[in-house]
């Protein structure tokens, strides 16, 4: 098994810019981080091939998409058996409708992130997609009155 290099100040500075604009051409990127095109095209495709950028994705006004309604809904499960957990990463991986399902520790099992279009679509996914899921003993639901920040980068 190969040790991955840790990235470097260059290929951070490529991180931080690609990460601001993944549309940047190699051109722009080289000059951006002070390199010539050819070695800085080199270490894209280094890093994407080591796994330190998995992709690429614009982002998406929701709003526009008539998805203006976001939801923090607490998920806590009535067992917390091996065959609970997987039925339940299942479900949800098929909804569209989650954004996001983290498996926490504490008074709760998951934490998912919800994008809808309102609150009787809300209520819809609520009864028709979490409802189907065996094994939820209980949710707790959290509208978002204001997003705050909303932040995809990483700090590198």
């Amino acid at each position: 098994m190969t040790t991955l290099a840790k990235p470097d100040i260059i290929d951070r500075r490529i991180l931080a810019a690609l990460q601001e604009d993944g549309r940047m051409s190699n051109l722009a990127l080289a000059r951006r981080v002070g390199l010539t095109p050819t070695p800085c095209q080199e270490r894209v495709k280094r890093l994407e091939r080591d796994g330190y950028i998995t992709g690429y994705a614009a982002r998406l006004d929701p709003a526009r998409l008539d998805l203006g309604l976001l939801v923090f809904v607490q998920v806590t499960l009535d067992r917390t058996t091996t065959d609970v957990f997987g039925r339940f990463a299942a479900a949800i991986r098929s909804f569209a409708s989650v954004a996001e399902c983290h498996m926490v520790a504490g008074g709760f099992d998951y934490l998912l992130k919800i994008r809808c279009r309102d609150m009787a679509d809300y209520r819809r996914i609520l009864g028709d997609e979490l409802g189907s899921i065996d094994g939820i003993a209980q949710t707790h639901t959290y509208a978002v009155m204001e997003e705050i920040k909303t932040e995809t980068a990483l700090p590198v």
